[in-house]
């Protein structure tokens, strides 16, 4: 999931339950202007870094542990991470979309998106 600055929901990608988060990561930020991308080690990748300077976008990563050479990251603005993981706290307030009980992707989706919908409904 791509949130904004306030952590709002931006953009999602359902995966299956066995594909890493993070070989999303580059369709997800695609296309989108943003000063900063913020994401947790998981998403330290050659390609994930690559793709984000290449848009203009600062990767805000801590480098993984067995990374050779450790890269450097603001660690005051990564603290505002958090906002991320708010937003799946929001979207898994609906007992549905935390235990996945729609099992085809496209009603899982559609749950997300109106659940997203209310998210942004309640801020206008």
């Amino acid at each position: 999931m791509a949130v904004d600055a306030h952590g709002m929901p931006l953009r999602t990608i359902v995966t299956d339950g066995t594909t890493h988060d993070s070989r999303q990561a580059a369709d997800l930020i695609d296309g989108f202007k943003a000063e900063n991308l913020l994401a947790d080690k998981a998403y330290d990748c050659n390609s994930i870094i690559e793709k984000s300077i290449l848009q203009g976008i600062n990767p805000v990563i801590p480098s993984k542990r067995n990374r050779k050479i450790q890269r450097d990251y603001d660690q005051d603005l990564y603290k505002i991470r958090h906002l991320v993981e708010n937003a799946f706290l929001h979207l898994k307030q609906w007992r549905g979309i935390a235990t996945r009980y729609l099992k085809n992707t496209k009603s899982f989706l559609a749950a997300v998106h109106i659940r997203c919908i209310i998210m942004w409904a309640k801020i206008s």
